[in-house]
């Protein structure tokens, strides 16, 4: 695989990015997927056995991580900034200052505005990507001053807008719309993806799901089992109050749906998701029970390899499966 505007960018091999998924991309993960060649990236709470609304620990968590992650890996990596509203700020505002001090070369901010924090990273020698749900959120974010844009369709895994638009669809709309890098995700798992996001205009690859299910992921082993037993429509879109989520098909997503079109409240939904919360799943085992976010491409997924695995199972077939294409092509030539 060539040099490209992601890799320049950031300074890696392979433009394949982890994406920060909350619980399961600790250190470990973070550290293989960028020694494999591409960019690991910590979750919010990674490497985090409980749930926590101290401020000062939030920070401390990040930090321990990330410097964990230096004692694995020379390799540039990155850190999901969960942005937020109201009193969320306060949370992201902590590891925004950790991110800083400790000269984290990539942060991926997400849920908020380009804006809040763009310039402050910047000003630090911060590459900023910046996590979108629309063309015209793109141009925003490119006007904002940010490296990249992220952009990941109906498909993906975990939570996204209400737009509903697909992979297929939202990556040229993006990469016809900004001069930045374009990084897709959502329904990306093998080299096949890869290809099909170059040539929809994505300049890089956002991948979740497919890194979950590694053995260097913190993602509870009953949890992997259960996305390998999936097969084909093994996830749905589930929505909540201010955005949709794509997760398992388990008992929670059956009785959250039956509690939703029952007319239950906000407040009751809002409870009932707390109570059978991702950490639930991922911390502690209750991989039916509980919310498990991840893609559509849970269903492509068929057993649980090395993160080193999966980024050389995508370099080795990116060649074969092209030429593959090239023969479909060919009277296209």
């Amino acid at each position: 695989m060539g040099r490209n505007r992601v890799c320049e960018l950031l300074g890696i091999r392979y433009p394949v990015i982890q994406a920060p998924m909350n619980w399961v991309s600790g250190a470990d993960l973070v550290a293989a997927v960028s020694n494999a060649g591409g960019l690991g990236t910590l979750g919010p709470n990674s490497g985090a056995k409980d749930i926590t609304s101290d401020i000062e620990l939030t920070g401390k968590r990040m930090r321990d991580q990330i410097r964990k992650v230096r004692s694995l890996t020379p390799a540039p990596f990155a850190v999901n900034i969960v942005a937020g509203f109201g009193e969320a700020l306060e949370f992201s505002k902590e590891v925004v200052n950790v991110v800083i001090e400790e000269a984290v070369p990539v942060a991926i901010v997400s849920v908020g505005r380009p804006d809040i924090y763009t310039g402050v990273l910047k000003d630090a020698n911060i590459k900023v990507l910046h996590a979108i749900s629309t063309a015209q959120h793109g141009k925003k974010a490119e006007e904002a001053g940010v490296d990249a844009v992220i952009c990941e369709g109906y498909e993906a895994g975990g939570h996204k807008g209400f737009t509903e638009l697909t992979t297929l669809i939202l990556t040229p709309m993006v990469a016809d719309n900004v001069h930045i890098p374009v990084i897709t995700g959502g329904g990306i798992g093998d080299a096949r993806g890869v290809i099909a996001a170059m040539a929809l205009g994505a300049d890089g690859i956002y991948m979740g799901t497919r890194f979950m299910v590694t053995r260097e992921s913190e993602s509870h082993h009953r949890v992997k089992e259960a996305i390998v037993r999936g097969q084909e429509a093994c996830t749905t879109s589930v929505p909540k109050q201010l955005m949709l989520a794509r997760d398992l098909v388990n008992t929670f997503t059956k009785t959250y749906m039956e509690m939703k079109a029952a007319g239950a409240s906000s407040e009751e939904l809002e409870n009932y998701i707390n109570e059978h919360s991702q950490y639930h799943a991922q911390s502690l085992g209750k991989a039916d029970e509980a919310e498990v976010c991840c893609g559509q491409v849970a269903g492509l997924i068929n057993e649980v390899k090395s993160a080193g695995e999966v980024m050389n199972d995508i370099v080795e077939n990116i060649s074969s499966h092209f030429e593959v294409l090239k023969h479909k092509l060919v009277d296209f030539f």
